[in-house]
């Protein structure tokens, strides 16, 4: 083609490539050889014909007739840097020779003009997922998800979808899976083959237990080396068999587009994790097929519970004298509801720890949290109820509902009813629904008692002890109630805030009031330790997705163990300014395993950690970082990072032992 034809492309500076040395350079998409030998440049195909080893990364050889030869680093075959030939005769068509222009200095390589973008099976499923609300994907782009990986580049470059790249896969499946917990709607994970995809499985399982959707996409080898051992072929369908609700292999010849809405359909119709395996072969393929929609694809949410099921609970509420309702991660949705009805009955709020914000601490009504991460108010009027509402709530042994009371358990999910044990009355219905049905026939009995006093006389008493516990602090570092006192204070009305696992999430439900539309995200029944940051940046990223959450400040907090599991990820924040304000409290050890092995009478045994700085780390990455040593520190510390607008970082030197 002539020159004037061609695309001119800055591929290098000549100082950059001194006499004799070779280097790889991109222009555009199109890997090329650049090379200076002679006083002369020359570029070619980086690819060697025999397994694609990159010529780049070669040398130059001289023969014993002096003349020049560039040499593949992974088996040493040659090439003619100008004529692309091979001596040997490996590649009779030789090597694709560019033509070069040097001028002011820069070395351009010409190319054709870039040739029409061709079709592939992942566009049709990029645009189906774009079409059925998927409006973010985690990931880690590399060898096996290249052609997919290209499919979502052409998405974000429109605008259509966001992509954050991740440091560990881990991360960016809690990521994926504390996106769906907060907005009920699925992101997306991308990783290759193999170890990429294993990385995967602790975040969603995280999911699979809290009943999240998640969006799995996972790179495989190619079709025709399935099985007998190929590098990075591990068995993705069996290894994602248990965890995933849906879980398919892209082929050929599938349905490309019916898949991907299968997936997305699985995930929101079941809030739970969907997984397609991508072979390396198949992500390229042309197709023509037009993308699929959700159109007539979904019904609607809302379960109406049984009339005789709606009556024989407004007969048990109406006697009643000291009724409470207990809700779970499964009331989301229903907090107007459940409030005015709590208002209706005068009866005590309590939450699961999952569910912890769903009430603020601020309402008349509120109890705080139940169980082992919960206050003496909810135990306290727990031991004295007559009747418990159960709403959305799974029972699990960490949340303490006394089963031996008289229990109306209502949830969607038919399996959660009795589950562990019978209930005087199971009602099948979502929360809204069942609470908007019986509202205008329950009343207050005239031999009710008044709890909202007894509440607010029972805040009274727990409000005067954390005080006390505040007042032990000594030298050893700063006690978890005065972090949380202060937490309590300054964290916005509306803010977002995911908890680790360990002692300091515990603190967190036993001390840090909740206010306003405060909503918190945990691992619940997995519990994973790690969870916490990678989850705040689900979180801001649904801020940036979804005018609901626009603007909403969010907030992590973790031990030093639960940080330390993905702690580059921390650059990803600030790559992506990621307003996000971290509280780290570091006692420098797993202070929960500690606690569990003196409590068992067993040594105490490694469960010392060796840190950093994290404050100076949080620095070192570009983003805020600040220390906190004494109490009064606190407050000014807090106030600074929640200004902050990108990630910050409050490293609290904490007491072990004042928990």
């Amino acid at each position: 083609m002539a020159e004037e034809k061609l695309d001119w492309i800055k591929v290098a500076r000549v100082n950059e490539l001194p006499e004799g040395r070779v280097k790889t350079v991109t222009a555009r998409t199109t890997s090329i050889c650049l090379s200076h030998f002679d006083g002369q440049f020359s570029a070619m195909d980086n690819h060697c014909p025999h397994q694609n080893g990159p010529l780049g990364e070669g040398s130059i050889e001289k023969g014993v007739d002096g003349k020049c030869w560039i040499r593949c680093p992974w088996h040493g075959w040659d090439f003619d840097p100008l004529t692309g030939r091979s001596p040997g005769g490996h590649e009779d068509s030789g090597q694709e020779i560019y033509p070069i222009k040097i001028e002011a200095g820069e070395i351009s390589v010409g190319l054709e003009p870039e040739p029409p973008h061709e079709r592939t099976v992942t566009d049709e499923m990029a645009e189906t997922m774009v079409n059925w609300g998927v409006k973010r994907v985690f990931g880690m782009v590399g060898h096996s998800n290249l052609g997919l990986s290209d499919a979502l580049r052409l998405r974000a470059m429109d605008g259509e979808i966001g992509y954050i790249g991740i440091r560990h896969e881990g991360a960016g499946a809690f990521a994926a899976s504390a996106y769906g917990k907060l907005t009920g709607r699925p992101a997306a994970c991308l990783t290759i083959a193999g170890p990429g995809a294993t990385n995967l499985l602790t975040g969603l399982w995280d999911a699979h237990v809290d009943r999240a959707p998640v969006l799995a996409l996972t790179g495989q080898v190619q079709t025709q080396v399935f099985g007998p051992g190929a590098f990075q072929d591990i068995d993705l369908a069996a290894a994602f068999d248990a965890v995933a609700h849906f879980s398919q292999t892209v082929l050929p010849t599938s349905k490309h587009g019916e898949l991907m809405s299968l997936a997305c359909k699985n995930a929101l119709d079941h809030q739970h994790v969907s997984h397609l395996i991508f072979p390396d072969d198949v992500q390229t393929l042309p197709s023509e097929v037009p993308a699929k929609t959700p159109l007539g694809r979904m019904g609607g949410s809302s379960v109406i519970p049984d009339g005789a099921d709606q009556a024989a609970a407004v007969n048990l509420i109406n006697a009643a004298k000291r009724p409470i309702i207990i809700v779970g991660h499964g009331a989301h949705g229903a907090r107007e509801q459940i409030i005015a009805l709590a208002e209706r009955l005068g009866a005590p709020v309590m939450t699961t720890f999952k569910a912890k914000g769903l009430i603020p601490d601020t309402h008349p009504n509120a109890g705080g949290v139940l169980g082992r991460s919960g206050t003496p108010i909810a135990s306290w009027f727990m031991n004295e109820a007559d009747l418990i509402l159960a709403l959305g709530s799974s029972f699990a042994n960490h949340t303490g509902i006394e089963p031996s009371k008289p229990i109306i358990q209502v949830d969607f999910d038919r399996s959660q009813l009795g589950k562990f044990h019978a209930v005087e009355l199971p009602v099948w219905g979502e929360i809204g629904a069942f609470c908007e049905a019986i509202s205008s026939s329950v009343e207050r009995g005239h031999d009710a008692v008044d709890q909202i006093t007894e509440l607010a006389d029972r805040w009274g008493m727990w409000r005067d002890e954390k005080t006390r516990r505040i007042s032990e602090e000594a030298d050893s570092g700063v006690h978890s109630a005065s972090i949380f006192a202060a937490l309590s204070e300054f964290a916005p009305e509306d803010a977002i805030i995911a908890v680790d696992v360990g002692n300091n999430t515990y603190s967190f439900g036993r001390y840090f009031e909740t206010k306003g539309t405060q909503r918190v995200l945990m691992s619940g029944y997995l519990g994973s330790i790690g969870f916490g940051f990678p989850a705040a940046m689900g979180a801001w990223a649904a801020t940036q997705d979804f005018e609901a959450f626009r603007g909403r400040k969010v907030i992590s907090i973790s031990g030093d163990g639960g940080f330390g599991q993905y702690p580059m990820d921390f650059t990803t924040a600030v790559k992506h300014g990621m307003d996000i304000t971290h509280v780290l409290l570091h006692n420098g050890q797993l202070g929960k395993i500690t606690k569990e092995q003196k409590a068992g009478e067993w040594p105490v045994w490694e469960t010392e950690l060796h840190n950093p700085s994290f404050a100076a780390f949080a620095k070192l990455c570009g983003g805020h970082g600040q220390r906190v040593t004494k109490s009064d520190q606190l407050r000014d510390a807090l106030q600074a990072a929640l200004t902050v607008e990108g990630p910050a970082l409050v490293e609290v030197m904490a007491d072990a032992e004042l928990i």
